[in-house]
């Protein structure tokens, strides 16, 4: 599995979208996982398209979908844009172009 690693609520965490989270969130968002990445990447973005990917990626890591909901609307809704977008931004690019080659403070 691609798997980013990043400080999150309270402690580093893992994120993974699997191929199951990669088509609930294309679903969820109704658009394709390229497009959602080109939409990130270009600030083109839906406010909720950062929530959903944030907490897909902590389910395809094995954080229990009801956890995953409480940490996002703990840490990631109502926040900042500028804090949640590297996040969600380093999830889908893990996934793109390969964990090792992200790298998110």
């Amino acid at each position: 599995m691609i798997t980013a690693t990043a400080f999150f609520g309270d402690r580093e965490r893992p994120f993974t979208l699997t191929d199951d989270m990669v088509t609930e969130l294309e679903a969820s968002t109704g658009t394709g996982i390229g497009t959602l990445f080109q939409r990130l990447t270009a600030h083109a973005f839906k406010l909720a398209d950062l929530a959903e990917v944030i907490r897909l990626g902590l389910i395809g890591a094995g954080t229990s979908p009801e956890e995953a909901a409480r940490l996002v609307n703990s840490y990631a809704r109502n926040r900042p844009v500028a804090e949640v977008l590297p996040l969600a931004t380093a999830i889908l690019a893990a996934r793109w172009i390969g964990a090792d080659e992200v790298q998110h403070g």
